[in-house]
């Protein structure tokens, strides 16, 4: 298809007002509840098919440097426009390391080659989270790069170069950058920049387990940071790109917190977008824009503070998406495996509950601490279903024996988890039917989520501390019907930041958020999918642009990748 040929790079945080659900009918997009059991795995690891060959490196070890047993994310990104998703891998060695950030190319047979060499993202440092998006919109992916101690921005120049513009682009981060994400917070066309920041660290400080021995801090030792907001200017006279910090006059300095998780949609219905950040060990932030430049922090009264009990947890990623087909968009946070991991169902409107327990995440098959995780349709009935990769910060109240002494990460290692999503929000845990991703313990940080062969199911990677990066392939062998769509702006030459994209097909709908930033330090596939179980055709698709404005676009069949491009649609 054409657009292959273009930039498959979304950043997409907006999620308008509109929804255009039909709850009161029952959904034939949605397949009935599946049954109890599995009759093949989901997926299979074939990062060595796929030539991947990504180590992490985390440093030298036995010193608990704190950033360490945060981990480093990644990123797909399309950064060739030649339609397939490539795959950008960070260090946390620090930047006097020889180890350098890693950018992959995938080939037309589908395999990663490394293409760092001379890309000018072949750099060191303290790597964290990444963001996608293009900043001067030029048509081609910009890079933006957290790290302890500062962040990072590198231009697409084509041709498979980048150049740093962090200091003359205006970006000034001197903090411990988390998780970001692009958004277009003032509708004025040009993505601006969230950076959500851990804590004020103080490496001379030495902390300890009960046991006495020295071990990684826990996040109250140190104060929290304040997240930064850049808001994009445009371009100069010369044609460079220039952000301005807002962060205060925003309202944002108000509340510092340690931010690891950073996700932006609209969340209270009034079509413009919002910040919920989730922060370790405090109370979440919920940033509701008010539409005049500014932000009023409003979690506690919208319900995603903290959890049922009113108690503080430790906050890790994000998922976000319709768990119950209602049409309105919940929130998943991943927490320590003392904890549940949460999740917030929103209803009505601007409003959520916690409702963990109800939808059976209280009671999994075991426990680990959380970090990146997806809501998507793994297996195209229409439900969402939830995966989490785990990965402790502390040694555990058992002792281990000698045969991890050799292996410094070994009392941190977790095993990661799936959800089905049996119907109405209900899970189920799957883990045991899926071992290629749920057998293998690691020090898992980051999760991402994409389609790589671009065969219509959503493969994942994970990233681990001081180990391998994995890629595995869905072959769910029982997957329905799927349709995914990019909305594309033909007069900023980008993807439309801030579009939702609902799809309608006997008499109801399905709404998704294509948002590229969510999880935990990683940046995902840009398309919007959908599962659609039975249905082998769409009646329409109505997109809600940045703007507001408001169109519709023919159905049609489905298993396919389309474009819609705005203001080549109908009045809805």
């Amino acid at each position: 298809m054409p657009w292959l040929r273009r930039n498959l790079c979304w950043v997409v945080c907006a999620l308008p007002a509109s929804v255009l659900m039909l709850a009161s009918c029952r959904s034939e997009i949605a397949r009935d509840p599946p049954s109890p059991v599995l009759e093949a795995p989901w997926f299979e690891d074939v990062t060595a098919r796929v030539g991947l060959d990504f180590v992490h490196d985390a440093g030298p070890v036995g010193t608990y440097f704190f950033p360490q047993i945060m981990g480093s994310g990644g990123a797909v990104l399309d950064f060739d426009n030649d339609g397939r998703l490539d795959l950008l891998l960070l260090h946390n060695a620090g930047p006097e390391s020889a180890t350098r950030y890693q950018l992959f190319r995938q080939s037309e047979e589908g395999r990663f080659v490394e293409v760092s060499a001379g890309s000018g993202l072949d750099v060191a440092g303290y790597g964290m989270g990444v963001a996608i998006g293009d900043v001067n919109n030029d048509g081609w992916c910009d890079v933006l790069i957290t790290e302890y101690g500062r962040s990072r921005l590198f231009l697409n120049l084509g041709m498979g170069r980048f150049r740093e513009i962090t200091e003359s682009a205006g970006i000034d981060n001197p903090l411990w950058g988390t998780s970001a994400a692009f958004l277009d917070y003032d509708r004025d066309g040009w993505l601006d920049v969230i950076m959500g920041n851990f804590v004020l660290y103080d490496r001379s400080i030495q902390c300890r387990s009960p046991r006495g021995r020295l071990a990684f801090c826990h996040p109250s030792t140190f104060p929290g940071s304040v997240a930064k907001l850049f808001r994009n200017r445009g371009l100069d006279a010369s044609g460079n790109v220039h952000f301005e910090d807002v962060t205060v006059t925003s309202g944002l300095a108000k509340a510092p917190g340690p931010a690891l998780g950073v996700l932006c949609a609209d969340f209270d219905g009034d079509g413009w977008v919002d910040i919920f950040i989730a922060n370790d060990s405090k109370p979440n932030h919920l940033w509701i824009n008010r539409r005049d430049g500014t932000f009023s922090e409003e979690a506690v009264q919208r319900g995603v503070a903290v959890n049922r009990m009113g108690q503080t947890e430790a906050n890790m990623g994000i998922g976000l998406g319709d768990v119950d087909g209602d049409g309105l968009f919940d929130i998943f946070v991943t927490h320590l495996t003392e904890e549940t991991h949460t999740l917030w169902k929103q209803g009505p409107r601007g409003l959520f509950q916690d409702r963990t327990v109800s939808a059976g995440f209280a009671a999994p098959l075991w426990r680990g601490t959380g970090f990146g995780t997806v809501l998507a349709d793994f297996d195209h009935d229409g439900a969402l279903d939830a995966v989490v990769v785990n990965g402790r910060v502390s040694e555990p109240r058992i002792a281990f024996g000698p045969e991890t002494e050799s292996d410094f990460w070994a009392v941190y290692k977790e095993r990661n988890q799936i959800f089905r999503n049996a119907g109405k929000g209900r899970f189920e845990d799957v883990s045991l039917a899926n071992p290629a991703f749920c057998d293998v313990p690691g020090v898992y940080r980051g999760l991402i989520c994409a389609d790589l062969d671009n065969d219509g199911a959503l493969d994942l990677i994970t990233t681990c501390i001081g180990g391998p990066v994995r890629v595995y392939r869905n072959l769910a062998s029982s997957r329905g019907h799927w349709l995914g769509v990019r909305a594309y702006d033909p007069g900023l030459r980008r993807d439309a930041v801030g579009a939702e994209i609902v799809i309608e097909a006997h008499g109801t709908g399905l709404s998704r958020l294509a948002n590229p930033a969510y999880s935990y330090l990683c940046s995902n596939d840009p398309r919007a999918h959908f599962g659609l179980g039975t249905v082998d055709r769409i009646e329409r698709i109505v997109v809600t642009w940045p703007d507001g404005t408001r169109e519709a676009f023919p159905g049609g069949p489905v298993d396919r990748y389309l474009e819609v491009r705005k203001g080549e649609g109908q009045p809805p």
